[in-house]
């Protein structure tokens, strides 16, 4: 199935304990490389969400965020730096004994030293439950429905156009082998009339005259070159057609078939044959380019 790399999807779920927002983002890759960044309440789950995308994506660069926002405020601890305070507290007498200032050390003092005073998170409760591990598996695979969605939408644009280029290389290849048919049967006219002018020579051996013009028309013979890329071209529509990810093995085709041009190339003779190829050559590469956004 022709199915596009790119695609977006965003969307926010709430839970008893937090609001879940998941944000998923395709963009092209050769293989399947998936960032996944998730709060520490999610670690425990982490290979879980993992294997959810792997089930569902065969090849991209994922990004998947995911985000919890409480419903109640997490408790916070308070921690005092006593030798923090104690140095302030010294210098400070040391400043007044010298005249440099007066007062005593206030609270609002101390909190101006972020060193004295640390708030921290409580660590109690750290981990999500398991509702609420279940309730982010649901909206990630929702999120991931919905960027499928998008991704089969634009896969469809790709494949009308990638139908009508192989509909198009079908046609130039054919043209290119007719005229390389015409070449080859050319040729044979002129090998004929060149042999019976060598004829009237008794020295020369009729037989080994006879295994060099087939050894050189068969040079020529694009015959095998047409049977594969005719076959390429049926394997194109049904890889198009089954239900599974196909970007790589239209990847594969399209040297398969850029191989044969070559061959063609290379051996036939004809009118018209090297603009075809050249034409050819030129299908091929924007099918490639298109092919590079197919998952």
């Amino acid at each position: 199935m022709i199915k596009s790399m790119t695609g977006f999807a965003s969307l926010t779920r709430d839970d008893e304990s937090a609001a879940i927002s998941v944000t998923v983002k395709g963009v092209n890759h050769r293989f399947l490389d998936l960032q996944l960044r998730a709060p520490l309440a999610l670690a425990p789950i982490e290979s879980r969400l993992r294997a959810i995308v792997q089930q569902r994506i065969a090849r991209g660069r994922i990004e998947i965020s995911i985000t919890l926002q409480p419903r109640k405020p997490a408790a916070v601890d308070v921690e005092v730096n006593d030798s923090v305070i104690e140095g302030l507290a010294a210098a400070l007498e040391l400043a007044r004994a010298r005249g440099l200032v007066d007062g005593s050390l206030s609270p609002g003092d101390i909190l101006r030293f972020p060193q004295a005073v640390t708030l921290r998170e409580r660590q109690e409760g750290a981990t999500a439950d398991d509702h609420l591990q279940e309730s982010v598996e649901a909206a990630l695979v929702a999120a991931l429905e919905e960027l499928d969605r998008m991704r089969v939408k634009e896969g469809a644009h790709l494949r009308a156009d990638l139908d009508a280029r192989r509909t198009q290389l079908g046609d130039l290849f054919e043209r290119a082998a007719a005229r390389a048919a015409e070449g080859a049967e050319a040729l044979r006219a002129r090998l004929a009339e060149r042999v019976k002018e060598l004829q009237v020579d008794a020295l020369v051996d009729a037989a080994v005259v006879a295994q060099e013009i087939v050894r050189f028309a068969n040079r020529s013979d694009i015959t095998e070159e047409t049977v594969r890329f005719r076959a390429h071209l049926d394997h194109w529509r049904a890889l198009s057609d089954s239900p599974e990810p196909c970007g790589r093995k239209l990847d594969f085709l399209l040297q398969e078939m850029n191989r044969e041009v070559n061959t063609l190339g290379s051996k036939a003779e004809g009118p018209g044959v090297p603009e075809l190829v050249v034409a050819l050559k030129a299908e091929l590469e924007k099918m490639r380019e298109q092919v590079q956004n197919v998952e």
